[in-house]
């Protein structure tokens, strides 16, 4: 997903394009790995030093819930990264050192449900934490 694409698919929903919106996307396209939020926060407010922290935000939250952005929490801190292009459900390895992230194409799920019989799930979220090759 590039920048364009982003905001295309943002303004079939009826949202505005916006300076913000280009300028946290471009960060995305650049870094193919989870962002600390304060990390987005402070890039964005070198070229909007009057941004406030809920406008930056919002638009994380947005682009969150409109799948063009994926959101994590990691040291208990909020991280972000563009939405991955494997597509239907599949879970991560997060690199706790760098952030990068390499998809999970099993959902350990099939075999955890088979000990909770009887429970109604309605939806899970299975992330793995560790050190990437690069970073071990």
């Amino acid at each position: 997903m590039n920048v364009e694409t982003a905001l295309q698919k943002l303004k079939e929903k009826g949202y505005k394009r916006t300076k913000q919106r280009e300028s946290i996307l471009d960060i995305f396209i650049k870094q193919d790995q989870y962002i600390p939020a304060k990390d987005i926060i402070k890039a964005i407010q070198e070229d909007f030093p009057g941004v406030s922290y809920d406008t930056i935000y919002r638009n994380l939250y947005l682009l969150t819930d409109e799948e063009i952005l994926e959101a994590t929490e990691l040291g208990g801190e909020k991280h972000f990264r563009l939405g991955c292009d494997t597509h239907g459900h599949h879970h991560h390895f997060i690199c706790t050192a760098c952030g990068k992230t390499k998809s999970i194409q099993f959902c350990p799920m099939d075999s955890i449900s088979e000990n909770l019989n009887g429970y109604d799930i309605e939806n899970h979220k299975f992330e793995i934490y560790g050190k990437c090759p690069e970073c071990h």
